[in-house]
């Protein structure tokens, strides 16, 4: 698959049926995102791959209600780093940045592999990181579930969610997020 092509292919699909998740997958999503560049090539990320029945569920308290449809997810990846992982250049913090760019990484290597890696937000980071044991320190970024699209979405989504799965939310025009050569502000 070309990267365009795969940029393209790139959803965030709720509806999942499950894979099997191998040492083999884990490797290689965080292989591709290990590639990512970094300031200094610190490499800030640091992700947790939650896999197996048992340790999914244990970690499902830390969803919010509205992400219920991950407990279908074969794998969720815990993405988190901290500021002092990575450079801090006057006023400019670059972990989450970097740490952003290599989750895209991973995010777009499983596209490649025909599967759906979707973002999430909508956790307790609390909860997520006493499950997950990581230090009060680190900032939990977001959370990835992962698995394969189920194209018979309309028996396991809830109606607002099935015109989403159909087809792609709208993207803003161009014309609304670039400028050329200074910012100009619209109405």
């Amino acid at each position: 698959m070309e990267l365009k092509e795969t940029i393209e292919k790139r959803r965030a699909y709720k509806a999942l049926i499950p894979i099997e998740v191998t040492d083999e997958l884990i490797n290689d999503l965080a292989k591709h995102a290990q590639l990512a560049p970094s300031c200094f090539n610190n490499q800030p990320w640091r992700y947790v791959f939650i896999h197996g029945k048992e340790n999914l569920e244990k970690f499902y308290p830390a969803l919010t209600g509205g992400n219920a449809w991950a407990q279908k997810a074969s794998m969720i990846v815990a993405v988190f780093s901290k500021q002092e992982f990575d450079c801090i250049i006057k006023d400019k913090i670059y972990f989450l940045f970097d740490t952003g760019m290599a989750t895209a990484f991973l995010i777009l290597r499983a596209t490649d592999l025909g599967l759906v890696a979707h973002p999430m937000a909508g956790f307790n980071e609390d909860i997520a990181k006493e499950i997950l044991n990581i230090p009060p320190d680190m900032k939990l970024i977001a959370i990835i579930g992962i698995g394969k699209h189920n194209e018979d979405f309309e028996d396991v989504l809830e109606e607002n969610q099935i015109e989403h799965e159909r087809n792609r939310p709208i993207r803003m025009n161009l014309n609304e997020f670039i400028y050329h050569n200074r910012y100009e502000k619209t109405s």
